[in-house]
Parts: C-alpha cells; structure tokens; sequence
C-alpha cells in the first residue's frame, strides 16, 4: 500500500486494552475514539550578548494527552474492574493499550500504542424514561505516560 493517496477511514479500528480477559471474547466495541495527541514542551531562550534578534528554541520534555473512548454498554464488567484495580492498587494495574487503525479491507495500516495507561474516568451512561430509543453510552478516559506511532506489519 505504499502507493496509496486517499487518506484511511476513521470508522475501522481495534482497541485492546490487554486485559484478563479471552481474546477470542471481544469486550465490546468502542464507537468512538478521541485524544491520541503528543506534545513537546519548548523552552525559549536568548543569549544577551545574542547577535541574532530572535529567540532560539529548544525542545523538552513531553506529554501525552488522555484519551477518551465511548461505547454503548455492553454486559460486562472489565472496566470496572480495571478502574477498581487502579483504585486500590495504584500504578501496578497501569496496563499497555493498542489501537490499530485498519483500511477497508480489514488490513491493519497503524499502531498507536500508548504505554503505562491508568483508567482516570469513567462517565455512565444518561437513562432516560423518554423511551426515544437512545442507545445507553458509555465513556472511559485512559492517561496514558507516553504513545508510539508506527505502520503495521
């Protein structure tokens, strides 16, 4: 694929959030992903005696940004257990988490893996007697220390 121009669809992806659980036991698919963001801290700085009359700038330190993902509410309970995990156990529930974006062929194009990922929110969803139909939301915010970004294969 190296040839292609058009730009991959946003709606194909997975997410594994290297639980307990059986892999062959999907834990529900997530309908929305937002957040995978990475950003340098840029320190200015200029010599007085500096001929040029402009700052010189110097990369730092990073941080990554939380991500959020939502899902319509499944019968499970993993979520909750890694949030009650972290609430207890601290930084040893920390777990890795993938994310593959895949073309429309199912064929996985990227990785983002972000690393060292504490659950630090989770929202339940709005119930409404309304009887409209809506569908019961979920939303989980994952912080994760640091993400790497790479081609699959």
């Amino acid at each position: 694929m190296a040839n292609r121009t058009a730009p991959y669809p946003s709606y194909n992806y997975l997410v594994d959030l290297k639980g307990s659980r059986d892999p062959e036991k999907p834990l529900g698919g997530f309908s929305d992903l937002a957040g995978l963001k990475t950003e340098l801290h840029i320190s200015e700085y200029r010599d007085g005696n500096d001929v040029a009359n402009y700052v010189r700038k110097y990369s730092g330190m990073h941080t990554t940004a939380d991500v959020t993902l939502k899902r319509g509410v499944v019968d499970t309970s993993d979520l909750w257990a890694w949030i009650t995990d972290a609430r207890t156990n601290g930084s040893s529930a920390q777990r890795d988490v993938t994310i593959t974006l895949r073309d429309e062929a199912n064929n996985p194009v990227q990785v983002f893996k972000l690393y060292n990922v504490t659950p630090k929110g989770y929202t339940g969803p709005t119930l409404s007697g309304k009887g409209a139909g809506d569908i019961a939301i979920e939303e989980l915010v994952l912080a994760p220390e640091t993400i790497e970004i790479s081609q699959a294969g």
